[in-house]
């Protein structure tokens, strides 16, 4: 892949993280304002469905077949639940950690999994073999995750 082509689709992907701890922060609001976190995820997904569905129309998006979905293996339609699982734990943990150390342990996460099925190939992936590098990445990331979460947490009150 061309290096233009790459350095654009890490920006992008940036640009993807850059909305995840404003989605955060914005439900653990509205789910304190609705009384529950739960709530919220259901707004979230709800408002998500109805940003899609116009875009979708907008593409012309053409229907799937139904064929594929009798014969599809049931992990393949975990994404859902993985999604309210993601959601509802970043509306109760967020206010608590802060967006730094709950975005920075949730991305520890994500990397540490994407090794794992980077290295077996796993979900149709390419395989990607870990090497001692990609370990002390992740190894720094978790240093760095530690570092956000527990270095100048002292109050304000106590700071004076």
């Amino acid at each position: 892949m061309p290096l233009i082509q790459s350095l654009a689709m890490l920006l992008l992907a940036v640009s993807a993280g850059v909305v995840v701890p404003l989605q955060g922060g914005v439900n653990a609001s509205l789910g304190r304002g609705l009384g529950h976190p739960l709530w919220a995820t259901l707004v979230s997904l709800l408002v998500s469905i109805a940003a899609l569905l116009p875009a979708m129309l907008l593409l012309r998006v053409p229907l799937p077949t139904f064929e594929f979905a009798g014969k599809a293996p049931f992990w393949l339609w975990s994404g859902g639940v993985y999604g309210v699982f993601f959601i509802s734990l970043t509306l109760i943990l967020m206010p608590k950690l802060g967006a730094g150390g709950f975005i920075g342990a949730a991305i520890a996460g994500q990397v540490l999994t994407s090794l794992v099925l980077d290295h077996f190939g796993l979900l149709g992936l390419a395989s990607k073999q870990l090497s001692y590098g990609r370990v002390l990445g992740a190894l720094l990331l978790i240093a760095g995750v530690l570092l956000i979460q527990f270095s100048g947490n002292v109050p304000a009150a106590q700071a004076r």
